[in-house]
């Protein structure tokens, strides 16, 4: 490994793939996303990029354990037993493999990730 092997997110994604969540997901608006992938190791099990959203709520099941940064905007994040949390610009934390609720974007949202999956 050398210097050049440091990945740098100022510099363009490796990948970038706009998408919507499935149909049946969708609770409301149009929530397109797009994911800007910088680095994916070579098993596949870690991931780490730039996610932007636009505004609408969908449901979420984490299968991967994800921290997160948020760089712009609002969402709410709603566990399936009506809890909340709501993040905004500057908040960093970790969602969990098992989490399964809503993800609501009130404000086009940015933020880092880094998610692990672990396959069994």
């Amino acid at each position: 490994m050398s210097i050049v092997n440091i990945v740098d997110f100022a510099a363009p994604a490796k990948e970038s793939v706009g998408y919507m969540p499935k149909a049946e997901a969708v609770l409301s608006g149009n929530p397109v996303q797009t994911v800007h992938t910088h680095f994916t190791s070579p098993c596949g099990q870690l991931a780490a990029g730039v996610w932007e959203g636009a505004c609408g709520q969908w449901s979420v099941n984490f299968t991967e354990s994800e921290y997160c940064e948020i760089l712009d905007g609002v969402s709410v994040i709603r566990g399936t037993d009506g809890t909340a949390k709501t993040v905004r610009a500057g908040d960093r934390f970790l969602i969990p493999a098992g989490f399964k609720g809503t993800w609501e974007v009130v404000e086009p949202c940015k933020k880092i990730f880094v998610s692990v999956e672990f396959k069994g």
